[in-house]
């Protein structure tokens, strides 16, 4: 499999270099030059399949050449070390849970394979590799761990200070190692952009290898497409008419989501359940695009407001503004409907969920409001113990704190505050390199 460059003025480029590169020269990101459905047979025979071997079938063929079969599937068996229950909510409304991972968070996945592919990849590599990474919460420590004592590779994970919980704060800064945290004066969206200004560098470029852990790599975006397989196994028998609502930020989760559609996987719709960073719920009504200055949220992972993994969704979709909008519905919800929602969903169904998880609950609701002949699943993308003070003022109750998060709350953070990207690439040119 080739990749191209979605601003197509680059040349198109094999999985292997579009994992290291992160970024296409052109600034562009990198998009699979085709996409093979899957055969019948895969979907009629899938209640017999493992989820490694659901894995294996759905993304061999955006890895092929570049990673032999059995190393693919030693990083599928390494990457997949966990449970995705889906828990019933009602007889409408199910939820996937993704926080049964080493960090609790949804994108354990695709760091823990991310990060394989690159420590195959640079195996016999002297020249280090340096992960350049910005997060607005979860990406930092499944990032962290992910990627903690890989040979050859150094990780710069930076973070809007005062923007994360305390625990995905303690995930980030505590790991030491090849590990370096940047507490950064701003948002996520500073920190994005100025991850994306060092890619393009040449200062920086010619003096190390640079590449990307956010969602806007391949190897950490893909994969993102197992969970929505194994959630229809585990449903198909019983509900038709699947629907996602699926909390979002970075748009890289739901994007995946389409790819796996694209390999046919029979989803219903998606719904893009946002806070008031609400890009693409207003794009869908004014097909208007604009992005603008993310706002603070109780749901920080979603504070996002130019998300990166769009415009890879509008390459789904041929830049067909209703081929788009027919697939996908979009709400935006304020902190105290989502406040609501925590309460509603721990009252009335005993369930405690975590602030995205409430936002995807409520874009499930919303949806079947209009559309009732569906069953909605929600992502709940994050243990609700990373955002402890927020459920529990909530709810009024406390929650066990499970080992994952236990083993990082006494540890001592380090990070290295910095305002602008002179300070980014000062660090980088003389602490990294």
């Amino acid at each position: 499999m080739n990749y191209r460059s979605l601003n197509k003025k680059a040349a198109n480029t094999s999985f292997k270099d579009a994992v290291i590169r992160g970024i296409a020269p052109d600034k562009g990101l990198y998009f699979p030059e085709s996409i093979t459905p899957l055969p019948s047979s895969f979907f009629e025979s899938i209640d017999d399949l493992s989820y490694e071997e659901i894995a294996f079938e759905a993304i061999k063929q955006f890895v092929s050449p570049d990673i032999p079969e059995a190393v693919l599937k030693t990083i599928i068996a390494e990457t997949l070390s966990f449970d995705f229950p889906v828990v019933n909510i009602n007889e409408k409304i199910s939820t996937l849970e993704l926080f049964h991972g080493p960090t609790m968070a949804f994108k354990d996945v695709g760091a823990r394979f991310m990060a394989r592919c690159l420590g195959y990849f640079n195996q016999n590599n002297t020249k280090e590799v340096t992960v350049l990474v910005a997060t607005s919460g979860d990406t930092g420590g499944a990032v962290a761990n992910g990627f903690l004592g890989v040979k050859g590779v150094n990780v710069v994970i930076l973070y809007p200070s005062g923007k994360v919980s305390d625990i995905q704060e303690k995930q980030l800064t505590t790991l030491k190692q090849n590990i370096t945290a940047l507490e950064v004066d701003g948002v996520f969206d500073d920190c994005q952009d100025m991850v994306k200004r060092a890619f393009l560098d040449e200062d920086l470029t010619s003096k190390m290898q640079l590449t990307s852990a956010n969602s806007i790599n391949v190897a950490r975006w893909l994969p993102q497409m197992f969970y929505f397989f194994f959630a229809y196994k585990q449903l198909h028998k019983t509900h038709q008419n699947i629907v996602f609502s699926v909390p979002s930020g970075n748009f890289g989760n739901i994007c995946a989501g389409m790819m796996a559609q694209q390999l046919g996987l029979p989803i219903h719709h998606f719904v893009a359940s946002n806070n008031q960073n609400n890009v693409v719920t207003e794009y869908l009504t004014t097909k208007l695009y604009q992005p603008k200055q993310s706002v603070q949220t109780i749901s920080n992972a979603m504070d996002v407001g130019n998300p990166s993994n769009f415009i890879r969704i509008q390459e789904i979709y041929k830049n067909d503004f209703e081929s788009l909008k027919s697939n996908l519905s979009s709400y935006s919800f304020t902190d105290d409907e989502t406040r609501e929602a925590l309460k509603e969903l721990y009252e009335n169904f005993e369930y405690v969920a975590d602030p995205h998880g409430a936002v995807g609950y409520l874009g499930c609701k919303a949806y079947l409001k209009k559309q009732d002949n569906a069953h909605c699943v929600f992502l709940e993308t994050a243990h609700p113990t990373k955002f402890l003070d927020v459920v529990t003022s909530v709810i009024n109750k406390d929650i066990e704190l499970p080992p994952q998060i236990e083993a990082v709350m006494d540890k001592k953070k380090e990070s290295i505050s910095i305002g602008n990207y002179d300070d980014l690439k000062s660090v980088l040119l003389n602490t990294i390199s």
